[in-house]
């Protein structure tokens, strides 16, 4: 929902429609529309015009200001008017100019690529050449400042900890389970993704690095229209993404549904050198020493669904209803790994070589109940109450099968069979109240209760020379139990230079775990914890070239559901993957300070002291095998300086870079070996949008990450270079793409982790590189209307299952 403050949400609803036009009287199409207060200029809301340059805004009745802006256009202002039931405004006129501003970098005929805001930077992925054919996790690695390491962790400004949403549900995973998710959620579906590196109390208190909210596309238009997709890409294996998204809209209802199938195939090369150490006579010796190949074909094959309706019961109450679901299934893969050992005279002593069966069924679904009433307005605005009911469920079945044979020892293969089966419910409720106080002045309150349910059972099974016996070590049964009640107070003031927004969010916790084992010696614990999160940010305009605004917070990163669990995940022999049911949550204090000129260049420093990271890790677990499990340390700290300039070097080129240079330091002690460590790195992206023609269009983006540093992991630089130029047909509504992603395959993983007792590097591909060839059209009506947003309420439970 959205909570916006003043005349935006009074009870009583005006249409506002017009339209835009350059000096010679041609339609702008996909100008920018800002609806201001006229008491203050606040921003209430924005719009797009649409290709005949007209564009409609809804609001309740008072007195506001248009603007129109375009790159290459100067910004144009209407009268000061009252909203009535209907207000007709006179067409905006727009003079030629080449300057540019931050929150309109565009180009003719297309949505601005990137608007930077106050609080946050947003990707409008929609029309996106790049986007055409990919899935939602190549989007976001092609963001200005995120990153994805060679685990699948996300990282904002060099900094893990996200909130991730997906049309303001936050999803139950983490790590690799999130990424499947997001390779799974084709690209087409995205309308835009905000990055939002210090939110307000009114979000969950989770993600100490900020929130990645992803919006997926509704359709705005009277009637019934949508829109049809069908893609092919080509590595080294080919990629197929199709969809059909629909709408109708009718007086006071409107229905709303899309289907999406991807079947999307590709492979995972990794290379790894392990040597393990002994102290002998107070001298470090090297005990053992492999070298580890494996190449795994990755196949998934996923079905993603929604449908909806909101309904107006009146002129003052909206009543909205939905549910989706996504069935991800990996048929099963054979891969194949060879460990070699060698022994101190560099010879090999014996090959293991595992032949791995797997595959992986996860379907979900969930269900939302909202309702938003408006109360009749006063002179101060209009109160407003949203209410969310929410329910979840997600399966999991992993079975899987590795048979190891010994080629030089002699010893008898063996084979280990497994299936690991999960099922997790989340339940939440959440009210939300908004207050104006005054007409600069609001106050915003809400409430959140939410309880997660998870059970988890894992059976291994050993078989040796035609004897199988069960695996009691490997074999347990894991349940989780939490409960979160929430309670948050903001207050937002606009003065005349300066705006300040200050809140208070408190949030209980009680969370039971339970592990029980087939061989006996069952464990368990229990955490009850209250914590509270203040968070404050100002903004002072200085100049009318000059604004500065810094904004404090506490955050918490809970550990996700799937990290908790102990089960283990046997990769082969001598690695194997396993959750922590002993990690404890991170929380994190954050200032930012941020510096706008002319609207134009944004120059951010940031700084966090985070207690108790949580990092991934590789250990050792005997003298010749590992775990991967994650771990607590003991403290982070991080100062980064965030740099974006958008450039327009022609009328038909425009560019946005970002810059991100930042030092992280880690402290603590793992695996008996102690760890200070800091690094001073960064991060470049250039996203480059061309106009070609009317109907031609082309996008470039690059991004280099130097050698970087976080917990035990150095990791050397990477970079990713992408390519798309697309071809609008039939009067605009169909459109042809094609993009070449990883154009010089660089976007490969090499890092080293070192311990006292251990050390190994890795060297990870995948099938990047890739040509794609995408077709869409959109059919129906054309009459926009505006949309109504809406939140969820069990956005944290959704993201840290798995």
């Amino acid at each position: 929902m959205l909570l916006g403050a003043g005349p935006a949400a009074q009870a009583q609803n005006a249409a506002i429609t017009g339209t835009v036009r350059t000096a010679a009287g041609a339609p702008l199409e996909y100008a920018t529309i800002t609806l201001h207060r006229a008491a203050d200029s606040a921003v209430v809301r924005t719009e797009f015009s649409d290709g005949q340059g007209a564009f409609r805004l809804e609001a309740g009745t008072g007195r506001y200001l248009v603007s129109a802006s375009q790159v290459g256009f100067v910004r144009q202002w209407s009268q000061a008017f009252d909203a009535q039931m209907a207000t007709q405004l006179p067409a905006l006129a727009l003079p030629a100019s080449t300057a540019t501003t931050l929150k309109e970098v565009t180009v003719v005929g297309q949505k601005p690529l990137y608007e930077q805001l106050a609080d946050r930077t947003i990707v409008n992925v929609e029309g996106s050449t790049l986007a055409a054919g990919n899935n939602s996790l190549d989007v976001l690695t092609r963001s200005p400042g995120v990153t994805v390491d060679g685990n699948d962790n996300l990282a904002l400004r060099g900094k893990q900890g996200l909130l991730v949403l997906i049309d303001g549900k936050r999803q139950p995973m983490s790590g690799t389970e999130l990424a499947d998710y997001l390779r799974a959620l084709p690209a087409e579906q995205l309308k835009s993704i905000e990055l939002i590196t210090n939110p307000p109390a009114k979000y969950d208190a989770q993600g100490s690095a900020g929130i990645i909210a992803i919006n997926l596309k509704k359709n705005q238009k009277l009637g019934t229209n949508g829109t049809a997709n069908l893609s092919y890409g080509r590595g080294q294996y080919g990629k197929l993404t199709t969809g059909l998204t629909l709408n109708h809209r009718y007086n006071n209802l409107n229905l709303f549904g899309n289907y999406a199938y991807a079947d999307r195939n590709g492979f995972d090369k990794l290379d790894i050198n392990r040597r393990f150490y002994k102290e002998q006579d107070g001298v470090r010796q090297e005990s053992d020493r492999m070298a580890q190949r494996s190449v795994q074909l990755v196949s998934n094959q996923s079905h993603t669904w929604k449908a909806g309706a909101d309904y107006s019961l009146g002129k003052n109450t909206v009543l909205g209803a939905v549910v989706s679901g996504l069935s991800d299934r990996g048929p099963e893969r054979e891969s194949n790994t060879y460990v070699t050992f060698f022994d101190a005279a560099n010879q090999p002593v014996d090959i293991y070589h595992t032949v791995s069966r797997r595959s992986y069924s996860l379907p979900n679904t969930a269900a939302n109940l909202n309702v938003k009433h408006s109360f009749p307005s006063d002179s101060s605005g209009s109160r407003e109450l949203t209410a969310d009911f929410d329910y979840a469920r997600y399966d999991t079945h992993r079975p899987q099968a590795l048979t190891t044979f010994f080629e030089l020892s002699g010893r008898p293969a063996v084979l280990v069979a497994g299936n690991q089966r999960g099922k997790l419910t989340i339940q939440s409720v959440k009210a939300d109240y908004l207050h104006p106080l005054s007409k600069t002045a609001r106050l915003e309150a809400g409430v959140k209760a939410s309880r997660v349910q998870a059970d988890n059972d894992v059976r291994f099974e050993n078989t040796v020379n035609g004897e199988t016996t069960v695996d009691l070590g490997r074999t347990n049964r894991f349940r989780y139990d939490e409960n979160i009640t929430a309670a948050y107070v903001s207050v937002n003031q606009t003065l005349a230079k300066l705006s300040v927004q200050a809140g208070l969010r408190g949030e209980q916790t009680d969370v039971t775990g339970r592990q029980l084992m087939r061989s006996g010696g069952d464990v368990g614990f229990r955490r009850r914890y209250v914590q509270l999160f203040p968070n404050l940010g100002l903004k002072q305009t200085l100049t009318d070239k000059h604004e500065v605004a810094v904004s404090l917070s506490r955050r918490i990163d809970r550990p996700s559901y799937g990290q908790l669990n102990p089960f283990r995940v046997i990769i082969d022999p001598t690695t194997s993957g396993s959750g922590n049911p002993d990690l404890r949550p991170q929380t994190s204090y954050n200032v930012e300070l941020t510096h706008t000129y002319k609207q134009k260049i944004s120059v951010g420093l940031s700084y966090s002291s985070t207690y108790r990271p949580i990092v991934n890790t590789v250990q050792p677990e005997t003298d010749s095998t590992v775990i991967a499990r994650p771990a607590n340390l003991g403290r982070q700290r991080y100062l980064g300086l965030t740099i974006t300039t958008p450039l327009q070097p022609a009328r038909w080129w425009t560019m946005h870079n970002t810059g991100v240079f930042y030092r992280n330091r880690f402290v603590g002690t793992l695996a008996g070996t102690a760890l200070n460590a800091a690094r001073a790195t960064f991060n470049l992206t250039s996203n480059n949008t061309f106009t070609l023609g009317k109907t031609w269009s082309a996008e470039l983006t690059a991004r280099y990450q130097a050698k970087s540093q976080y917990g035990f992991f150095l990791i050397q630089p990477y970079g990713q270079l992408n390519l798309g130029i697309q071809k609008m047909v039939w009067d605009r509504k169909g459109s042809i793409k094609l993009n070449l992603g990883d154009v010089l395959y660089t976007r490969k993983v090499r890092a080293a982790s070192t311990y006292d007792n251990y050390a190994e590097t890795i060297y990870q591909r995948q099938d990047t590189r890739v040509a794609t060839l995408a077709f869409s059209y959109r059919f129906g009506n054309d009459k926009l209307v505006p949309t109504r947003k809406r939140s969820d309420g069990a956005e944290e439970e959704k993201r840290r299952a798995g």
